[in-house]
């Protein structure tokens, strides 16, 4: 009797055990059901979010810059130039209205370099930096903002991705400031030579455009390097490892040389980007064979060729004159420019993945295939629409704001075509018109910096409330295409 009671006891602990298991797995997996759904709903909630985060970065700049202390003459800066240049470097665009070595001060020049390295790396990345440092908890909504902000393709692991972040981003600006140290601190002397090779690898790195060598001629750029190798390789290597993308970089730590390993995103941002490259530069060279560079030695003109071709993604310095470029090679550098680096990155543009998934899916249908192929792989049906959104989008902001810049300015239409492609991709290059554009020009142009930098679909969700998805599907009826 006794045993048997002991057994009746012990099957009953047991099955309470059990359903105590089996509740709190239950309660588990409703907890994680509630965070994808909370996740889910506050989707737009992140694009408000980073859109405002940028604005007010952009507001505190602005202010920071009309200070006296911020320019070289020690008076107030008006606001509308303080505003555009803030909006140009917390975009990493690099378009002026003021030469940035005779108009600000070292102070000015600081906030400018900071708003650059905030604006390259994204301003939640930074701020899960600052949480990181005083050992503040990184909860859930900050881990899926900053999947938003690197692009990242899960949550998981977005932490340790950080990580690579940070200290790639040190490595790499370290480096790229020690080797233009030996460049510019004979030229200029050890604090300010020093300055110069901090500033200038830091804004190649973050893709931003911005230079300090205005004493030598304003909104000179690097034209007094063109034939400079160590200047112009250092700028290039910064310029196209900023531009990867951080999740390209995990992989690549990953992998090495490996690149049947590589993920498929990975893939696409490296052939792209040795093909644009290559071809970019091989295209200006012929181009300008005759024009820009036909007073160079032949490794003047490889070095000139190579760097127009690496910056016009969305870099925005320049060794030659932009404005004097033939018709052609404009149109090359547009096309560049409209490109630019790959998603996650601290370039800007359509994306070269955007590109990438178009051209497939454009030869994939051609071929009479069933979806985008690439690589023994499929690229899903959303990834396509979003890579034609992007695109569209893009463009008709570009087409917009020409349109109402022509309409209000006597300014010559490829130059304006040129501006507004340089400012929606971020990319800073430019004519000379941009000292030229009036008020309401400039206001569109920082508009379109603005809307460049947080991502097209971003300024567009921010903008508008999509409707809610309807429970039933509309009859199909045919239109004629072609």
């Amino acid at each position: 009797m006794n045993n048997e009671m002991t057994k009746k006891d012990t099957d009953k602990d047991n099955n309470k055990k059990n359903r105590s298991e089996t509740d709190k797995l239950e309660k588990k997996r409703a907890r994680q059901k509630k965070q994808k759904d909370l996740i889910k709903s506050r989707h737009i909630s992140q694009t408000h979010f980073i859109a405002a985060g940028f604005l007010l970065m952009i507001l505190l700049g602005g202010f920071l810059l009309m200070l006296p202390i911020s320019s070289r003459d020690r008076t107030w800066t008006d606001p509308l130039s303080a505003l555009f240049t803030a909006t140009s470097t917390s975009c990493v665009t690099g378009l002026a209205v003021v030469d940035t070595y005779s108009h600000w001060s070292l102070f000015g020049q600081v906030v400018l370099l900071t708003l650059i390295q905030i604006g390259g790396l994204g301003f939640i990345t930074i701020g899960v930096g600052f949480s990181m440092v005083f050992r503040r908890r990184i909860g859930l909504r900050q881990r899926d903002l900053l999947k938003e902000s690197v692009n990242a393709f899960e949550i998981g692991g977005i932490i340790r991705l950080w990580k690579n972040i940070f200290y790639g981003t040190l490595i790499f600006e370290g480096a790229g400031a020690f080797a233009l140290a030996f460049r510019f601190i004979p030229e200029y002397g050890f604090a300010r030579g020093l300055w110069y090779s901090i500033f200038h690898s830091i804004s190649a790195f973050c893709n931003a455009g911005f230079d300090l060598f205005g004493q030598k001629e304003k909104y000179s750029s690097f034209v007094y390097y063109v034939s400079d190798p160590l200047v112009n390789i250092v700028l290039c290597l910064l310029i196209i490892i900023g531009s990867l993308g951080f999740v390209v970089w995990k992989d690549l730590v990953a992998n090495g040389f490996h690149f049947k390993k590589y993920a498929l995103h990975t893939k696409l941002v490296i052939v792209i980007n040795t093909v644009l490259i290559i071809g970019g530069a091989v295209f200006l060279f012929i181009s300008e064979y005759g024009n820009t560079i036909a007073d160079f030695d032949m490794k003047t003109k490889i070095l000139a060729s190579l760097f127009g071709s690496v910056t016009t993604r969305t870099a925005g310095f320049n060794t030659v004159d932009t404005a004097a470029l033939t018709p052609a090679s404009k149109l090359v550098t547009m096309i560049l420019m409209f490109v630019g680096g790959s998603p996650g990155s601290t370039a800007g543009g359509i994306k070269t993945t955007t590109f990438a998934v178009i051209l497939i899916s454009v030869l994939s249908n051609l071929r009479n295939q069933s979806g985008a192929n690439v690589f023994k792989r499929r690229v899903s049906e959303d990834v396509v629409s979003k890579a034609y959104q992007v695109f569209m989008l893009n463009l008709i902001l570009a087409l917009t704001s020409m349109t109402l810049i022509l309409l209000t300015s006597n300014l010559k239409f490829d130059d304006v075509l040129f501006e507004v492609i340089s400012a929606v991709s971020t990319v800073g290059m430019t004519t000379g018109i941009t000292r030229d554009l009036n008020t309401f020009g400039r206001i569109m142009i920082m508009l379109l910096m603005y809307a460049g930098r947080i991502g097209s679909m971003t300024f567009a969700l921010s903008l508008i409330s999509p409707n809610k998805k309807q429970p039933v599907t509309l009859p199909v009826e045919k239109i004629t295409i072609g």
